[in-house]
This record gives structure tokens, sequence and C-alpha cells, in this order.
């Protein structure tokens, strides 16, 4: 489990496709002593395992499924990445529950300031619509965001400086494509409701 609360603003150093499947190494800030082989650590939202480190590196395997409904399948050398330790009983929960199951991938449909923020809109999968709602929770490539409007088609979140420098979003422009995880707590109403 994580919280959406991005620990360290990385990138792809490397990527070995193996068929349908590929190993990443990414540039980390994280100290690689503590980091233990099969730790799970979010990479832009998506919950990966461990499988190598060293001094500023770490390395994980990525599934053909995974690849195929995120948007590692795209990742290259110099791709930045969002990272999130998993979460340890006691820590403080400062976003929301994450599980790192991305749901699908939305993507940017405007970008425009908002004083020193952000408003960005962005267009879901047509699947997840009906799971977000206003000052609702959203996880978009790892980050923990409220949603501020929700449209028929497209909702809309307020990126402040804070998190415009520590994370990806500082960079996203107009028809870039995130990776999405709705509200876990929607995606068990909708389940107890019978409309999944």
């Amino acid at each position: 489990m994580f919280t959406g609360i991005i620990t360290d603003l990385g990138s792809v150093q490397h990527v070995e496709r193996k068929g349908t499947e590929a190993r990443f190494t990414f540039a980390t800030r994280y100290d690689h002593t503590t980091i233990a082989m099969g730790a799970s650590i979010a990479c832009n939202g998506c919950c990966l395992t461990v499988i190598a480190c060293g001094p500023g590196w770490f390395a994980v395997d990525a599934s053909t499924e995974t690849l195929a409904k995120t948007t590692l399948g795209v990742w290259r050398p110099g791709t930045p990445v969002n990272f999130e330790r998993a979460l340890r009983m006691g820590d403080e929960l400062g976003g929301h529950l994450v599980s790192g199951h991305v749901d699908g991938v939305a993507t940017v449909a405007d970008v425009r300031p908002d004083g020193a923020s952000h408003r960005m809109t962005f267009v879901p999968p047509k699947a997840l619509v009906r799971f977000v709602a206003p000052k609702g929770s959203v996880a978009l490539d790892g980050v923990s965001l409220t949603l501020n409007e929700v449209e028929a088609e497209t909702f809309g979140v307020n990126i402040i400086p804070h998190t415009q420098k520590v994370t990806t979003f500082g960079l996203l422009r107009l028809g870039d494509r995130v990776n999405m995880e709705i509200d876990l707590l929607a995606r068990y109403v909708a389940r107890l409701v019978g409309n999944d």
C-alpha cells in the first residue's frame, strides 16, 4: 500500500526488453542500503518489485500486462518517474490509500495557470468516469490528488507549486498520458451496489 505522496523524482536509466516484458533500471536518490530485495516501490503509480539495487539505482521487472495497461510500455532512458516507497504501519497517511494497481491511462486535455498553481484537465478511460466525483481522490502517476470538477467525460485537478516541483506534474503537457488509479472506496462501493 501507498499514500500517493511522492518521496523521490527519478528517471529511467536503462530499459532491457525481454520479449513482451521489460526490465527497468532507475536513477534514484533513495539510499540503496535501505531497499530490500523484493521491496515494493510505486513507479508513476505502478507497484513494482525491486530485483536489484546499488548506489543511486534500483531495477524492476515489468510484465506484459503492466506494459500493456500503463504508460510503462513507452518509457525510455531519461523518462522522469515519480517514486514512493511502500507504506509502513505507523507512517503518516498524508494522501489517500493507494494500492499501486493502475486502472487505466488518462490523457492531459488542458493545462492553464491558476495563480501560482496550474489547473489540469484529464480525459480518463470511459469505463473509469463513473468512479470520479468532485472532492474525491484519484492517483495520477502515483500522486494523490483531489478532484476539483467532474464533467461528463473529463475531470480537473489543481497542481500546487510544490507538486509541480517535486513530481512529474511540472513537466506534463497537452496530450501526455498518465497512469490512473481510482479511489479504493469508489471501487468497492461500485462492487457492493452491483455496478462493476
